[in-house]
């Protein structure tokens, strides 16, 4: 196993601190959201959005390569990718090898009915040959790249003790479990009391493997937390990031600053693209403070980062 990035982190014991990492989440972490938490405070590393294995070699290539673009800065980022077809993974590793990512991620988790049917996300927990495959495929064209699996607990029940351990036979450089089912998708609480299993499971299949958790972490101090009590390597955080680019350096800000960084997100964002593609993260952004719910309002009628930042200024003038 090549791990390259990931060798920084396995020196378990001595490490002052676990990893800590936003998760690849479709239509949110994109470059704008990322140079964000690049300004404000940077995890120890980035995901893209998931793209598609197919869809980069096929008339979508384009906006699969948009999905795919960084900042050198960024660094280190791995970039997800997610199907049901071997051959078309290890073309796709070969890819993002040339465009020099630092690692590729297989998505094995996403609840996506529409992923589901062409085989991916967590449709390959009801497939654990295809799942190897797919694995073997995109080590053999990522090089020297290191391959990591991001997955869940089970389909529609607690498959740990088997589905885990099919992964880690694989011998893959990171594994991060979103400790829900596929059934629960982003409902009720996160098996936690499932972490520990997972650590013994790679501690026997795969010692080298990195061990990340995922669902439900709302603070850095309980990331912190969660990692320590279960023997985690680190915890990758969802919900609880949005609208809080300081997420990472623990900082609460004002509410002046936080109606300032939706202008600064709104010109990173505006380089073309629908520009509704922002507005959630405008919701994440302005709540919580007197105002927030009419400013939020008319941030849904802005049509550009311009007509945004007229609206936060026209607001904070009179707040």
């Amino acid at each position: 196993m090549d791990s390259g990035f990931w060798k920084k982190f396995t020196l378990r014991g001595t490490r002052k601190k676990p990893i800590m990492a936003i998760a690849p989440m479709s239509g949110v972490t994109d470059e704008a959201f990322r140079l964000m938490f690049l300004k404000y405070g940077k995890p120890d590393f980035f995901w893209t959005e998931f793209v598609s294995a197919d869809g980069l070699f096929s008339r979508g290539r384009n906006y699969c390569l948009e999905i795919l673009k960084f900042n050198p800065k960024e660094r280190p980022i791995i970039a997800q990718i997610f199907g049901g077809d071997p051959l078309s993974f290890e073309k796709a590793a070969r890819e993002v090898a040339e465009l020099c990512f630092d690692g590729i991620d297989i998505n094995m988790g996403c609840p996506d009915g529409n992923i589901e049917k062409k085989g991916g996300g967590a449709a390959l927990i009801k497939n654990p040959a295809l799942a190897k495959e797919i694995i073997r495929a995109t080590k053999k064209g990522a090089g020297k790249i290191p391959v990591s699996v991001k997955t869940r607990i089970g389909y529609s029940k607690n498959q740990v003790a088997k589905w885990i351990p099919t992964i880690l036979e694989e011998n893959i450089a990171a594994l991060t479990v979103h400790f829900r089912t596929r059934d629960e998708k982003y409902f009720g609480p996160a098996h936690w009391d499932l972490a520990k299993e997972v650590v013994k499971l790679r501690d026997k299949y795969a010692p080298e493997t990195l061990i990340l958790g995922n669902g439900d972490v709302k603070s850095l101090a309980e990331a912190h937390k969660l990692s320590k009590e279960n023997g985690l390597d680190g915890v990758v955080i969802g919900r609880a990031v949005l609208g809080n680019p300081w997420f990472f350096s623990d900082k609460i800000p004002a509410v002046t600053e936080r109606l300032n960084a939706i202008i600064e997100h709104a010109k990173f964002f505006d380089n073309g693209k629908p520009f509704e593609g922002i507005k959630k993260h405008f919701h994440s952004y302005a709540k919580g403070f007197r105002g927030a719910k009419e400013l939020r309002e008319k941030l849904m009628k802005v049509k550009n980062a311009d007509e945004t930042q007229k609206t936060i200024e026209d607001f904070l003038s009179d707040f």
